[in-house]
């Protein structure tokens, strides 16, 4: 069974793909696993492969989502998006974008504010 913090994340997932989707981005892969650690999601914008970290919460209290991509978190990002490029023989640019979603609770439903943060890895 997921607990409440799961599932907030599982619902901020969906709100960035479904963000992602109506700016006309492809969903490639979502929840990306490797040895190295795991990818939120892997779109592809033209001829750009986007890697996405989604950070979700329910405030601000302890800072913006984005603030919780650490260092570590960014390395093994690193280290998953090599692995996918050599896995699928991807000679594309690609990027690094964090995907900040906000939800507030309104009645029986979540309502979500999306930020999207491209190219935050140089």
């Amino acid at each position: 069974m997921k607990t409440n913090r799961q599932k907030i994340g599982i619902l901020g997932e969906r709100k960035a793909q479904a963000y992602l989707k109506r700016r006309g981005y492809q969903i490639l892969e979502c929840n990306y696993r490797t040895k190295g650690g795991e990818l939120d999601i892997i779109a592809k914008q033209q001829d750009c492969i986007v890697f996405v970290e989604v950070k979700t919460r329910t405030n601000e209290e302890y800072g913006t989502p984005a603030e919780a991509v650490s260092v570590y978190k960014q390395r093994h990002m690193l280290k998953s998006a090599r692995y996918y490029l050599l896995q699928f023989d991807r000679e594309l640019e690609c990027r690094f974008d964090v995907i900040e979603v906000v939800l507030k609770k309104q009645g029986l439903f979540w309502h979500a504010t999306v930020n999207h943060l491209k190219n935050v890895m140089q």
